[in-house]
């Protein structure tokens, strides 16, 4: 007995500093991805204001369209198996009319300047607001406090602009059935610094199905502005806006790579389109897009032969990849890795972002301490029985690290949050990861235009998103045993890391030695559950040694947190 055991560590460890099997696909991508059509897509689709069937959104799908066609991607007759390189764009028609904001202005009665300009200002008008008559309207604006609204009965708003320092959908909602033309609002959030970015506006929406009235985001300055001029007396207002409401079609365009051993097993990447901004999320569709084309020279080269199917989706936020994942049970079944590419070009010095990974769910999205933080986004609910133990979340950080050395790139993480297409796989039991950008003081605000947008980020992440993919769907037992060393030794780390937290928090009087044993616990059973997950990863099962190697690394971390479980005083 003590023989076999000496010949499996053996075998471990003869195998457990295996070759990195991303560094041939670090050369290709790294030499391949070309940054200039990146932010050339990014500036063509950044010009466009984008919500799912408009005329933004469309001229978009059109746009990548043309650059898969440019690449070698040709469109599917029958299905996407018919031919190496395809894509599809599907078509469904929208429950609801899609909205356009075509132009806007506000002006102060008597004073020269505008107070808001729809060219300088393009979130000022409220998503679903309609238009005013061409002539504009002139009226009397009055003012409400928050605490108002909930007197509303008692006040005459026939007639008048309303405007008050709350978001305008909540404002909307509460006075436009009392009579208001219109209102103005103001919500820009503490992150945002609008008193130093004073002309940023977050975009936002109003329910009014019945298309009868407006709404208008104000900035800092005009807020300040026009409060000012209250001061002074009553004010009206000249506004016009204009807008278009009309029935269209929801569009998603999909491309596949197809594998040539096992196609129905896929890589998916989804980048939605939907949103105005450069950053969110143009950045994200220029970077995908790119990639695609890469992706379609290296094949037709004879440089990269994908075993498995590589899909480039991009549509409307969680709405197109859960529909993606959920129409096809078959082909849901086949799906094994999401990745969401969502605000992935920001130049840092400008936004105050960080790149982040986003993991999925880890005992670190409940028990966040020492380097773990949540964004301002916020944490998730999550609970033990959400956790996601799987070997994605450490390879995806060592391949982000690699090239953040390469390249001189700063990479971080955060616990699971949700709130973009990686959510819809991780719903579905699929591992799904989210490469994007927070904090970012220009978010979903109007000031996110290109100049906020580095070409050179969006290849850093191109380059390791791509690297990622590559070495998954041409996996062999190779790769399985350098990934079971990278999670041993991620698990190693962070039990390290969490007994010295758990030592301190005892020693401190914050927490019990009984909690701070099932942290630990639970980190250690996340790891090996974790490492259980890479016999999936080769293309074939070859021999018994990735089970071997497995089985030792367990082995290794059982051991490591039983150690720091005795340890604990």
């Amino acid at each position: 007995m003590k023989r076999l055991l000496l010949a499996g560590l053996l075998l471990y460890t003869s195998h457990s500093f295996a070759q990195d099997p991303t560094s041939t696909y670090f050369d290709l991508t790294r030499n391949g991805f070309n940054e200039k059509n990146a932010i050339e897509t990014t500036a063509f689709v950044e010009q466009r204001w984008r919500l799912p069937g408009n005329k933004g959104f469309n001229e978009t799908i059109y746009y990548v369209e043309g650059l898969l066609k440019k690449a070698g991607f040709v469109q599917e007759q029958n299905n996407e198996s018919e031919a190496l390189l395809t894509y599809r764009i599907e078509k469904r028609p929208m429950k609801q009319n899609t909205w356009d904001p075509i132009n806007a202005i506000v002006s102060i009665e008597g004073e020269p300047e505008p107070l808001l300009e729809f060219k300088t200002n393009r979130n000022m008008i409220t998503i679903n607001s309609a238009s005013t008559p061409k002539e504009g309207i002139t009226a009397a604006v009055l003012y409400l406090n928050s605490t108002d609204l909930s007197s509303i009965d008692d006040k005459d708003l026939k007639g008048k602009i309303v405007f008050s320092e709350i978001g305008t959908g909540r404002l909307f909602n509460v006075v436009i059935n009392a009579g208001a033309l219109g209102v103005l609002g103001y919500s820009m959030p503490t992150y945002t610094q609008p008193e130093k970015y004073q002309t940023s506006i977050q975009f936002s929406g109003i329910n009014n199905p019945e298309n009868k009235g407006w709404a208008i985001n104000l900035s800092y300055k005009a807020k300040e502005r026009l409060k000012s001029a209250l001061a002074k007396g009553p004010v009206k207002l000249n506004v016009k806006v204009e807008t278009n409401t009309y029935p269209s079609d929801e569009l998603t365009i999909i491309a596949n790579v197809k594998g040539s051993t096992n196609p129905n097993e896929r890589f998916v990447y989804s980048a939605h389109v939907q949103e105005p901004g450069a950053n969110d999320n143009a950045s994200g569709v220029g970077t995908l897009a790119e990639m695609a084309r890469l992706t379609a020279d290296l094949v037709k080269s004879g440089k990269l032969t994908p075993q498995r199917t590589l899909t480039f989706l991009w549509g409307d936020e969680i709405v197109s990849t859960q529909r993606y994942i959920k129409e096809d049970s078959e082909r849901a079944k086949g799906i094994m890795w999401g990745m969401s590419l969502d605000m992935v070009g920001e130049n840092t010095e400008k936004t105050g972002g960080s790149f982040l990974i986003e993991k999925m769910p880890d005992p670190s999205a409940i028990w966040t301490r020492g380097e773990d933080k949540h964004t301002e986004w916020g944490a998730g609910d999550v609970k033990e029985d959400d956790l996601f133990p799987h070997y994605y979340n450490d390879l995806v950080m060592k391949i982000c690290s690699d090239q953040g050395k390469h390249a001189n790139w700063t990479v971080n993480y955060n616990p699971f949050e949700g709130g973009s297409d990686h959510t819809p796989f991780i719903r579905s039991n699929i591992p799904g990861l989210l490469m994007w950008h927070f904090t970012d003081v220009f978010y979903h605000t109007d000031n996110d235009r290109l100049d906020k947008v580095s070409a050179t980020t969006m290849k850093n992440v191109g380059i390791s998103a791509l690297t990622t993919a590559y070495t998954l769907v041409t996996a062999d037992e190779s790769t399985a045993l350098f990934v079971i060393n990278e999670v041993k030794t991620a698990a190693l780390k962070r039990l390290k890391t969490e007994f010295d937290l758990s030592t301190q928090a005892i020693a401190n009087g914050k927490s019990t030695k009984q909690d701070e044993k099932h942290i630990l616990s639970t980190w250690g059973k996340y790891y090996t559950d974790a490492l259980a997950t890479i016999p999936s990863i080769p293309i074939k099962t070859e021999t018994t040694r990735i089970g071997s190697a497995i089985k030792f690394a367990v082995l290794e971390v059982e051991k490591q947190t039983n150690q720091y479980l005795e340890g604990l005083r």
